[in-house]
């Protein structure tokens, strides 16, 4: 019999997917078959699972902590938002097409069947599973149809613990608030209370905790001080992504998209000392210091080439170009880096065609059918060995395609302007790769590349773990979950 515990937030960004990475990890250590699982995630950072599907980055974290691959079960219903009212929709790892917000509330409780199914089919195969909800279960305008929080928790049996965030303020009302709205059913599940991002002393708060288990009859489960090494960790939503990163003189320049997606991919070359990253934030330039521009993936490349040129950016990239600077393209901005978009079926908005940059002498063709898969391919430049992922629609080809980045089992792929300063690839996850990472930066002549990336991640998420041994009540936490039936779809 697997069991099952599920953490759920006073509200966005309150710590869930950090507290169920370290818990997966602290139950890995403790010897148990862990699993992550969110019934719905909202996010366009994703990553590539073994079979062939994409799933919100925090869960590919996860599945890590837990020492799992990477599978389209862990979070069978991905939104990826392209504008601020339309989002794309993935099922157990599988695009369904695009709805706008107002549609999908009806669309909703028809993917409860899914979500039951990747579930029970994950609860098969291991002894507990993690799952972690989505916004806030006090969101009760939502609560008829929700595949999220309590109406996943309800439907599966999955008892509840319950996080606040004390560094927004208000964590009292945050905690008691849910109760006073919820479902009185809903609430029953709770097994308990945790109050995360905490600064200080936790004894100060030792009034304020007593407070909240007296008003809502819950058990404490621990204060959980602020974990100052959290942004070692890859991040999902755009709000966690750090400023800037490192010390060295080379100046790595990204701007910071509307739709920005897998910037994650920038996170290895903050371990680099010969390198300094800015994350440039809209409304402001892009710093005239830069040597190299990064231009991130994006959910919608038309609408972000527009943001990007609302800015002011390209006009900031024109002047780096004649400073002598050098840019590189990843996936959206690839694409953005050419003569032409062409979307003749309005996959990205109305159809029609978007002017590019004019950096890389290639077109894009906005074309139905998604490319997911996992590569190892070989940089074309300095021959080495490198291992990464696609997740893209649009093919691209040009002149500049004649000078590949690297090669895919003897495929040429992406593409390098004629004096070299102009780079452009699907592949993300590269940094990520410590061989390839110290090879690129030899060629700019740098050094770097020592520290291994994967081993920092490793070593943050036993970090994690032993904080949260050390400041959770966990042997009751663990205690509280649920039995889930092997291979039921609860």
């Amino acid at each position: 019999m697997a069991r099952a515990i599920m953490i759920q937030g006073t509200g966005s960004n309150v710590g869930k997917s950090i507290l169920v990475a370290g818990l997966c990890r602290a139950a890995r250590q403790r010897g148990l078959r862990v699993a992550p699982f969110k019934p719905q995630n909202m996010s366009n950072n994703a990553a590539v699972t073994v079979d062939g599907g994409e799933i919100g980055r925090a869960q590919a974290l996860q599945a890590v902590a837990c020492g799992l691959d990477l599978h389209s079960d862990m979070n069978p219903v991905l939104l990826k938002p392209e504008t601020d009212t339309g989002a794309q929709v993935v099922v157990q790892g599988r695009s369904r097409g695009a709805l706008w917000a107002r549609d999908y509330g009806g669309v909703r409780p028809t993917l409860m069947p899914a979500v039951l199914e990747s579930f029970g089919r994950l609860a098969a195969g291991v002894d507990l599973v993690i799952v972690e909800g989505a916004g806030s279960p006090a969101e009760v305008n939502l609560r008829r149809g929700d595949i999220a929080n309590m109406g996943f928790a309800r439907a599966a049996g999955v008892p509840v613990v319950l996080a606040g965030d004390i560094d927004r303020g208000g964590v009292i009302a945050q905690i008691v608030g849910t109760q006073a709205v919820i479902d009185r059913d809903d609430a029953a599940l709770i097994r308990g209370f945790v109050i995360n991002k905490f600064r200080g002393d936790p004894r100060l708060f030792e009034d304020g905790y007593r407070m909240i288990g007296a008003r809502t009859g819950w058990p404490g489960l621990g204060v959980v001080p602020w974990f100052a090494q959290a942004h070692r960790l890859p991040a999902e939503d755009a709000v966690d992504m750090g400023a800037s990163g490192g010390q060295g003189a080379f100046h790595v320049v990204c701007p910071m998209l509307s739709r920005i997606a897998n910037f994650d991919d920038l996170d290895p070359l903050k371990l680099e000392p010969a390198l300094r990253l800015t994350m440039v934030p809209p409304g402001r330039p892009l710093p005239g210091d830069a040597d190299l521009v990064i231009l991130p993936g994006t959910k919608s490349t038309r609408g972000d080439l527009a943001f990007l040129r609302a800015q002011g950016w390209d006009v900031d990239l024109a002047g780096h170009m004649r400073r002598g600077g050098r840019v590189l393209g990843l996936c959206g901005g690839y694409q953005m880096l050419g003569n032409v978009i062409h979307d003749p079926e309005g996959l990205e908005g109305p159809p029609g065609e978007t002017p590019g940059l004019g950096l890389l002498d290639v077109e894009t063709h906005m074309l139905p059918g998604k490319t997911l898969t996992r590569v190892t391919a070989a940089h074309a430049a300095t021959g080495a060995g490198l291992t990464g992922y696609e997740i893209h629609i649009g093919q691209t080809d040009g002149p500049d395609r004649a000078r590949p980045f690297a090669h895919i089992a003897g495929r040429p792929e992406g593409a390098v302007s004629a004096d070299g300063h102009v780079v452009g690839t699907y592949l993300h996850g590269l940094f990520g790769d410590d061989g390839f990472r110290r090879a690129w930066l030899g060629a700019l002549g740098l050094e770097g590349g020592v520290r291994s990336y994967g081993a920092a991640v490793e070593e943050t998420l036993d970090a994690l773990a032993e904080h949260l041994e050390t400041h959770m009540r966990l042997d009751a936490l663990f205690a509280a979950a649920g039995s889930v039936e092997s291979g039921s779809q609860a």
